[in-house]
């Protein structure tokens, strides 16, 4: 069986599954790193968000997400990005 998924539903979805990860927010000088626990180190972090705009996501996190929706590389990053700018 088949099902037609629109884009703004995947991104639903992905955003319910990165809401769900329960990441703690670090502010730093220059911006907020997203890790997994509060031990967590800058070197540690999932995303980071610089206050100049730019935002890393790390491989790991892209392509699982990449991967476990059935996406392209890139759509997942942007996907992710969109995340981060919707929760800040």
């Amino acid at each position: 069986m088949k099902y037609l998924i629109t884009e703004s539903q995947i991104e639903n979805v992905i955003f319910k599954y990165l809401n769900n990860q329960d990441f703690i927010q670090i502010e730093r000088n220059d911006g907020i790193n997203f890790v997994n626990s509060e031990g967590d180190l800058a070197v540690d972090s999932l995303i980071n968000f610089y206050r100049a705009g730019e935002c890393w996501i790390n491989f790991e996190l892209s392509d699982e997400i990449a991967k476990f929706f059935s996406l392209d590389f890139n759509d997942s990053k942007y996907i992710i990005g969109r995340w981060v700018e919707n929760k800040l």
